[in-house]
C-alpha cells in the first residue's frame, strides 16, 4: 500500500516543487493545500506524513501542527519556515514535530527524512497494534468460564486493576495462574510497562537472588559485568513472581524489603535503587502449612496475600470441560490448518469424565495431540491418549488378550459381525467412510453386509 503525504504550503511553487519530488521522484502518493482548514479537515484519509509550512493565510502552522498532535499523536508532521531561526525551529519541536526544514529546503536531506519519519510511524502502528492486541488477548472475557464461583473472582479482581495492592493467586499447576496474573496487568493502569515474569522454582536457588535484583560486576564469580535484575526491568510495571513458594527464607527477607520500603540493592553493590512495581505471585503450595512448618515468613505472606484469588482445578469445574474443548478446537485448527469439527460423542464422555489432574494446560496440549494425529472432522476415542483412555476400559482387552472370560457366553460369529457393524455406525455418528476404516474393510464390504443384516444406511 502507497504511503500518502500531505503538502501544505501556500507558496504555489514551493508546492509544486515538493509535489514533484515527493511523488514523481520518490514515489509517494500526495495530496496538497493552499492552508491548514483544509488540511485538517483531510486528516480523516489518514496521511503517514504531513509536510507542513508555519506561515498559512488562516491558521498558523504551530497551531494546525499542535491539533494534529492532539487528535494523532504518533502521525509525523515535518515543518518549513522561511523564518529560519532557532526560536521557531525549537517551538515547532517542543509542539512534538518530526523535523523541522529552513526554506530554500534541502532535497537531499529531506528525502532520507520522509523515508525515516515513516518507518518510525509504521513501527508506532505497529506497537499499539500490538498492545491492542495483548490487552484483547488476556482480557478477562477471554478467560474461558461458566463456573460461577470463577466469574464472582473475575468481578473481585476488576476491583483492584487500577491500584498496586499485592496479589496472591493459589491453584494448582496448570489453572492458568500466569493468565490472570497477565489479565490484571494489561487491564489495569500500568498495562503501558512492562509485565515480568520470574518462575521462582524453575531458577537455581544460588541465582534467583541475582535473578530479581542484578548483580555488580565481580560480586561473584562469573560475574562479569553488571547485571540488571528483574525488580528493575519492571520499573513502572507488573513482575509476576511464580511458585513463589519454592523461593529460600532468605531470599524471602529481601522481597519483604522490597514490598514495604521499594528498594533494594544488586548483589554485590551498596547503591540502594528505588523501585515501582507491582507484585503478583503464584504457587499451587498451600503457603499457609508453609508458614506453620516455619517454611515460608508468616510477615512475607500476609504482605503477598493481600488481595488473595483462588483457581479451581479443572475437576470441579466440569462445566468448563466442553466450552474450553470447543475453545481449543478453534484455536488448533487455525494454528495447524485444520477442519476438525468436534470429537466423537464417546470420546466428549471421556474427556469429560476425567480428572484432568494437569488442568487446563494438559486438557490443551491433549486437544492439540489429537488434532495432529486425526485427519478427520470427527475424533474418536482411539486418538485419545491411553493415560485417559485406559481409566475407562476403553478397547482394553482381558489379561489373556481375548474380548471373553472362561464363563462368557458363546455368541455365533454372524451376530458378531453385525453388533461389530452397528457399533461401528453409532461411533462414526453414520460415516460409512469412517466406519470402513475402523472396520477394516473396504465401503463395498460394508455396504454389501449392512445389507444382509438388514442394517438401514444412514442419510447422506
Amino acid at each position: 500500500m502507497e504511503k500518502l503525504i500531505f503538502i501544505v504550503d501556500d507558496e504555489d511553487s514551493i508546492q509544486k516543487m515538493l509535489l514533484h519530488w515527493v511523488k514523481n521522484q520518490w514515489g509517494y502518493e500526495c495530496k496538497t493545500f493552499s492552508n491548514g482548514s483544509d488540511a485538517l479537515n483531510a486528516m480523516a484519509d489518514n496521511p503517514d506524513l504531513v509536510l507542513l509550512d508555519i506561515m498559512l493565510p488562516d491558521i498558523n502552522g504551530n497551531e494546525v501542527l499542535s491539533r494534529i498532535k492532539q487528535k494523532y499523536p504518533h502521525l509525523p508532521v515535518i515543518m518549513l519556515s522561511a523564518q529560519g531561526s532557532v526560536e521557531v525551529a525549537l517551538e515547532s519541536v517542543r509542539l512534538g514535530a518530526f523535523d523541522y526544514f529552513p526554506k530554500p529546503i534541502d532535497k537531499n536531506r529531506l528525502e532520507p527524512a520522509l523515508r525515516n519519519a515513516i518507518k518510525n510511524f509504521d513501527l508506532e502502528r505497529e506497537l499499539e497494534n500490538l498492545k491492542e492486541n495483548l490487552e484483547k488477548e488476556f482480557s478477562f472475557e477471554n478467560i474461558i468460564s461458566a463456573d460461577k464461583k470463577m466469574q464472582d473472582a473475575f468481578k473481585m479482581v476488576s476491583k483492584v486493576l487500577d491500584n498496586d495492592i499485592t496479589v496472591l493467586i493459589t491453584g494448582e499447576s496448570g489453572t492458568g495462574k500466569e493468565l490472570i496474573a497477565r489479565a490484571i496487568h494489561y487491564n489495569g493502569k500500568r498495562k503501558a510497562a512492562p509485565f515480568v515474569v520470574v518462575n521462582c522454582a524453575s531458577i537455581p536457588r544460588e541465582l534467583l537472588e541475582s535473578e530479581l535484583f542484578g548483580h555488580e560486576k565481580g560480586s561473584f564469580t562469573g560475574a562479569h559485568v553488571r547485571k540488571i535484575g528483574k525488580f528493575e526491568l519492571a520499573r513502572g510495571g507488573t513482575i509476576f513472581l511464580d511458585e513463589i513458594g519454592e523461593m529460600e527464607m532468605a531470599l524471602q527477607a529481601k522481597i519483604l524489603r522490597v514490598i514495604q520500603q521499594k528498594e533494594f540493592e544488586r548483589v554485590g553493590g551498596n547503591e540502594i535503587i528505588k523501585t515501582d512495581v507491582r507484585i503478583i505471585s503464584a504457587t499451587n503450595r498451600d503457603l499457609k502449612s508453609a508458614v506453620t512448618n516455619k517454611l515460608f515468613r508468616e510477615d512475607l505472606y500476609y504482605r503477598l496475600a493481600s488481595f488473595p484469588i483462588h483457581i479451581l482445578p479443572l475437576r470441579e469445574r466440569k462445566g468448563d470441560i466442553v466450552i474450553l474443548i470447543n475453545h481449543f478446537l478453534k484455536v488448533f485448527n487455525e494454528k495447524l490448518g485444520k477442519h476438525v469439527k468436534t470429537f466423537s460423542k464417546p470420546a466428549l464422555k471421556i474427556m469429560y469424565d476425567y480428572d484432568w489432574p494437569g488442568n487446563v494446560r494438559e486438557l490443551e496440549n491433549t486437544i492439540e495431540r489429537c488434532m495432529i494425529l486425526s485427519d478427520n472432522e470427527l475424533i474418536e476415542t482411539d486418538t485419545l491418549p491411553s493415560n485417559i483412555t485406559s481409566q475407562f476400559n476403553v478397547g482394553v482387552s482381558n489379561s489373556n488378550g481375548v474380548m471373553f472370560g472362561e464363563d462368557s457366553p458363546v455368541i455365533p460369529f454372524e451376530k458378531l459381525k453385525e453388533e461389530a457393524i452397528r457399533h461401528a455406525l453409532k461411533v462414526t455418528e453414520g460415516n460409512i467412510v469412517e466406519a470402513a476404516r475402523k472396520l477394516k474393510i473396504g465401503r463395498a464390504t460394508l455396504y454389501r453386509l449392512m445389507d444382509k443384516y438388514k442394517i438401514e444406511s444412514p442419510k447422506e
